[in-house]
């Protein structure tokens, strides 16, 4: 086991390049520039020229990609264009409350998913199975914004019952140590904090949720339906085996592969969806960050965002690999 995790990281290093050759020279294809998008209506030559030379962007492409690469493998993913910060320290900021956001649509999703796509499968053909083939289309169809703006005008305008904006109410006295304002109220022993952090996530994460949770549903009930026609479920039933160990080692394990793999690919798809919704909700985390830096062609932020999430999505497809030798004996034995 060590030996693969070790082969995969060490898969990552030639992936993470090819990477940062296409990202870099992706980013400086776009049309316009960072000084142009910076500067707007103030957009002179000599000022465009002033800001190219500032940052490099004059030098041939080759020369700006080695130096970048360079400062790159030191930790250095540049200053943003627009708040002239480090992007490192930008994003320790701002990614905490979209990770945190993330996690509570993942929750969310698989919590609700994988017992309703079981529970449909159990009851194939039956109202239940019905309803949740059709709630599950419906989840995949809505567009997530509109979505967020109803979920937005029912639960926190109408009806009064839920906070529409922000990661904590005003007046919350409460300590960020991590700036992960649920895992601080909880390592503080602010529960109320980490109550009200709690609270104002939740319409986000049910709107950020929508999407995966179809989708585990509909890959729940299919798997499940499939490994309930398998033969050695049906020689467990021949044989007398109970149905607790039926549907807990026969069924649900074995049917958990394709549902991890799923689970898998939309936890890093919920960090990299999530800035709709937090436009929505005006929720401060990388969402609105991103959107600026898009229009103002940030090269570091958007450069920054986008090795983060390859990262993010390697590490994943390395833990969904991991677990599946604890699924499934026989990948631990391969």
């Amino acid at each position: 086991m060590l030996r693969t995790i070790g082969r995969r990281l060490l898969l990552l290093i030639p992936t993470l390049f090819g990477l940062t050759v296409l990202l870099f020279f992706w980013v400086r294809a776009l049309p316009g520039g960072p000084a142009a998008a910076l500067l707007g209506e103030r957009a002179t030559p000599e000022a465009i020229e002033r800001i190219n030379e500032a940052y490099g962007f004059n030098r041939p492409l080759p020369e700006q990609y080695i130096t970048w690469l360079g400062r790159l493998l030191q930790g250095d993913f540049g200053n943003s264009i627009e708040t002239r910060r480090p992007v490192l320290e930008e994003f320790a900021n701002r990614f905490p409350a979209t990770v945190e956001l993330a996690v509570m649509a993942l929750i969310l999703a698989v919590g609700i998913g994988i017992p309703l796509g079981y529970w449909a499968a159990r009851n194939h053909g039956r109202l239940l199975d019905h309803l949740s083939v059709t709630g599950s289309l419906i989840g995949i169809t809505i567009p997530v914004f509109f979505l967020a703006f109803m979920l937005k005008w029912v639960f926190a305008v109408q009806l009064g019952w839920l906070p529409s904006t922000g990661r904590q109410s005003r007046g919350v006295d409460a300590t960020h140590a991590t700036n992960f304002y649920v895992l601080d109220g909880i390592l503080t022993g602010e529960l109320d904090a980490a109550l009200n952090a709690i609270v104002h996530l939740l319409l986000p994460a049910i709107a950020l949720a929508t999407i995966p949770l179809a989708i585990i549903v509909r890959i729940t009930r299919a798997s499940v339906l499939e490994v309930v026609n398998a033969d050695y479920v049906r020689t467990g039933r021949a044989k007398g085996v109970s149905k607790q160990v039926i549907r807990n080692r026969f069924v649900l394990r074995n049917a958990m592969l394709p549902v991890v793999t799923t689970i898998g690919l939309q936890a890093g798809l919920l960090i990299s969806g999530a800035v709709l919704t937090e436009t929505v909700f005006a929720f401060p985390g990388i969402g609105a960050f991103l959107a600026d830096a898009i229009f103002a062609r940030d090269f570091p932020v958007l450069q920054g965002f986008v090795l983060f999430i390859a990262v993010s999505y390697a590490l994943i497809n390395l833990l969904v690999d991991i677990s599946y030798s604890f699924i499934d004996p026989r990948v631990r034995i391969q």
